[in-house]
Order: structure tokens, then sequence, then C-alpha cells
């Protein structure tokens, strides 16, 4: 079969449609809708889980060992996205990926769904991080296909993209929150039924509105490649087996061990991963110098996420433990304190569409963008320092304050993420692109396996000095990138 160019890809999807962007654009944003539905419905409830007593329907783990493992299964999620692209890139193209990454999804909230021991909460664990390995980097790869080159809707249609997955996030908990009050698991078959609404919304439209779009392996392995893919594959997966198979019977294995070992390869794949992609003869020397570019990008989206996905682990205790949770006259859900930051990028995400739209050539650049979501979100943890020193240690603190700090946080995640995945696809080397948007999203699991490490500092008396550390060195972090913008663009060539 020949090879399409992204042209022929980009005249097969009807465009004009919806919002006046492409028709793809529909069942990307509602298949992204429900996975973001199911993944943050069950993400609301899920250290609850893991630290409320048995009797009271959870885990009974100690709350140190649910913040950590609660980071490390966001990493992981993350993380998985590089076997995800890869799979895109050189076997299934995004469109099975997709599909695979959904049925595995969902049966990973049907394990949780089923009232169990913590080896089936493992089980739903493996289940879920290796479908959203599959599903997220490569429907979100799909967004900038189906878009002709240097169409300046782009940054527009990943706001609007954006905002589907914030409008999913954003009901999630709301209703999971509520159905944890009667049982975790209702909420949990909630999350699965959700995942089950996207893969039918998926299937049913994709011909009609993405065309060619995701069908096409953008680097296909070659007959003799895949024959040794598939043989290394299946002796590795047997050696895996065979391994823990001896190791977890005599102790070996501890869920520590695992926390430290991901800890280490959240900073050790990203890395490798941009030597290889730098080093490969595929990538032509332009696409080089926008990789040297991607470098500060990368780590500044670490130093946001890190902050930012502490939202549902130190945030989420801190509205279980410190909160007064009967300050409006009725009670509160802990839960429900993590729809505030999806429903502040649904009321704010097209307000930043226009303004970056009507900005035009005085747009900031890629780089500025970013320091502003540094400062927005060092800012998100120094206000919630206030609370603790007004009202002193262990005092129920008024729940405005942590509505304050996700709506910083939000005003960061809004310069920083919906533009990081448009720049994504625009510097990404042609060889890599699925991959590459992978490498975006392991950003976020480099931030979360770091947070797994750093969580457990956060006590009743180191609280003031946690959040003032690294609230403080976000701030840094932006001045230092503001200042080397125009360094860093010189690198773009745009």
């Amino acid at each position: 079969m020949s090879r399409l160019s992204h042209r022929e890809i980009v005249e097969s999807v009807p465009q004009k449609g919806f919002f006046g962007h492409p028709k793809g654009l529909f069942t990307l944003f509602f298949t992204e809708f429900w996975e973001r539905f199911s993944y943050y419905g069950m993400r609301a409830i899920l250290v609850f889980y893991m630290y409320y007593e048995v009797s009271e329907g959870g885990l009974g783990m100690s709350e140190p060992l649910a913040l950590s493992i609660m980071s490390i299964y966001g990493s992981l999620v993350y993380m998985s996205g590089i076997i995800g692209g890869w799979l895109a890139d050189r076997v299934f193209g995004t469109s099975k990926a997709v599909f695979y990454g959904g049925i595995l999804i969902m049966f990973g909230h049907i394990a949780l769904a089923i009232p169990g021991s913590v080896a089936l909460f493992f089980v739903s664990m493996v289940l879920i991080v290796i479908g959203t390995g599959l599903l997220k980097p490569n429907v979100s790869s799909a967004v900038g296909e189906i878009y002709p080159k240097d169409d300046h809707r782009l940054d527009a249609g990943f706001s609007i993209f954006y905002m589907g997955i914030n409008l999913g996030g954003f009901i999630a908990p709301l209703i999971v929150g509520e159905l944890m009050k009667t049982s975790f698991h209702l909420g949990f078959a909630a999350a699965a039924v959700g995942m089950f609404i996207g893969l039918v919304t998926f299937v049913i439209t994709k011909k009609k509105n993405l065309g060619l779009a995701g069908t096409q392996v953008p680097n296909p392995l070659s007959p003799q490649e895949k024959k040794n893919w598939t043989k290394y594959t299946v002796i590795g997966l047997v050696a895996i087996a065979a391994v823990l198979a001896v190791m977890i019977p005599r102790g070996w294995v501890t869920i520590e061990g695992v926390i430290a070992l991901v800890g280490v390869l959240g900073i050790l794949i990203p890395t490798v991963y941009f030597i290889v992609m730098y080093r490969s003869p595929k990538t032509t020397p332009t696409e080089q110098s926008r990789l040297i570019a991607y470098i500060p990008l990368f780590i500044a989206s670490v130093m946001f996420w890190a902050i930012a996905e502490q939202g549902s682990t130190i945030l989420a205790r801190y509205a279980d433990k410190r909160t007064d949770l009967n300050a409006f006259g009725f009670e509160i859900s802990p839960a429900w304190f993590q729809s505030l930051n999806p429903l502040f990028i649904i009321v704010l995400a097209p307000l930043f569409a226009w303004m970056w739209t009507r900005l035009g050539d005085r747009n900031p650049s890629i780089p500025r963008k970013f320091s502003f979501g540094l400062l927005f979100a060092g800012l998100s943890f120094l206000v919630i320092l206030l609370p603790g020193m007004l009202s002193g240690e262990g005092a129920l603190v008024n729940p405005m304050w942590l509505v304050l700090s996700y709506f910083l946080v939000v005003l960061g995640e809004l310069c920083l993420s919906p533009v990081g995945l448009a720049a994504t696809t625009r510097l990404a080397p042609a060889a890599f692109s699925a991959q590459t948007m992978s490498l975006w999203f392991l950003s976020n699991a480099a931030a979360q396996a770091i947070n797994a490490q750093i969580v457990k500092l956060n006590t009743p008396e180191t609280e003031n000095l946690y959040f003032g550390t690294i609230g403080g060195l976000s701030i840094v972090l932006g001045i230092i990138l503001f200042l080397a913008a125009p360094k860093i663009v010189k690198f773009i060539k745009e």
C-alpha cells in the first residue's frame, strides 16, 4: 500500500462541522470526554479507597503509602504512553491503539467495581495503566493529524479538545464522589460505564468523521523487524512472569521497592528517549534543533505537573482531613474538590482559545507561555500556606482556600498544557510523531514519580515548609524560563 501524505489524510477529513473545526474533532472530543470521565471518576475516590479502613469499605492502607501509590499509579499511566506511542507508530496506527486501549481501561474499572482484595486492586491498576498508555497519547496525536500544516486553528482546536477532557473530569467526581458514600465499588462501576460509552462513540463515528486519520502506521516495522519484535516480546513476557513467580512468594518484591524503581524510571526513560530520537538517522538537522528547544519545555512541564498532580494526593487528603466540609451548611464530599480544576478550565478554556487566536502575531512565545504556567503553579502552593499560618496546625480551614489554590493552578495549566500539546505536534520529528506525544505525557509521569518520593514529606509539622519550598522553586524556574525564551525560540526554527 502506498504511503499517504499528510495532505491526503487531511482531505479525507471533513474540515468544517464542529465549531468551525474539522468534523473529526467531534469524535476525538467525545471519545476523550468519556475516557477522562472514567479516569477522573476513579481517581477522585481512589486515594480514599486505599487509606479508609476496611470497616468503611476501603483497603486500610497507611496514608503515606496510599499517597505514594497514587502518585506511582499516575506516573505509570503516563509512562505507559511510550509503549502506546511506539505501537501506534510502528504496529497499529493511532485508531486501533485508541480502540484497544479503551477496552483494557473498561475492564480495569470493572475489576475495581468487583468487591475483592488488594490483589484485585493491583490487577485493575495493570489494565488501566496499559490501556491508558494505548489510548491517551494517540487520541491527542490524532487531533494534530486532522488539521492542515500551519493551520491557525490548531491551538484553538487543542483548547476545545482540552475542554472536552475537563468536561468529563468535572462531571465524574461529582457523580462518583456521591456514589462513594454508598459504596466505593458503585463509583468504580460508573467509571466502567463511562469508558464503554466512549468506545461506542468512537466506533460509530470514526469512519465518517476521521476519514483516513489514524489508519496509517507512520514508521511500520519491516517483516524481519516484526518477526523479531514478536519473538522478543514473548520471551520478555515469559521471563518477567518467571522472575516474579520466584520473587513474589519470597517477599523480594515490595511496594516500597516498586515505588523507588518507578522513581528512577520516571527520569531515566525520557532521558534515553530524547537521546534516541536526537541520534536517529531519521531525524533531520532541523528536527534535532527543535528537540533541543523541547528539552527546557519538558523540564518546565515536569515542574508544573509535580504541583498540579498533587491535587489528587496531598490536596485530596487536605480536603478530607484539614478542610471544614460543613462550611456551607451541608456536607461536602472531599472528592468534589477535584471537580474544581476541570470546572475552571471549562469556563476559562474558551477565553484562552479566543485570546491566543485574537493576539495573532502578538502571541507570547511558547517558552513564555510555559513560564506563566510555572508562575501560577507556584502561587497556587504559596496560597495554601496562608490558612495553616492563620488557623494553626491541625485546625479545619475554610474550603475557599482550596478553591483559590485550584483556580491559580488552572490559570497555569491553560498557559502550559494545551500549548504544550500543540507545540509537541509542531516540534515532533516526522518518524516519531506519536512517540513524541508520548514523550510529552512522560513529563507528567516524571513529575508523579518524583511526587511518590516527596509526598511522604508532607506532615502536619512540615506543611508550611513543604508548600513554600515547592511553590517557590516553581516561581524561580518560571523566571529563568522567561528570560531564556528568546534563545529557545531560535532553536525552534519556525
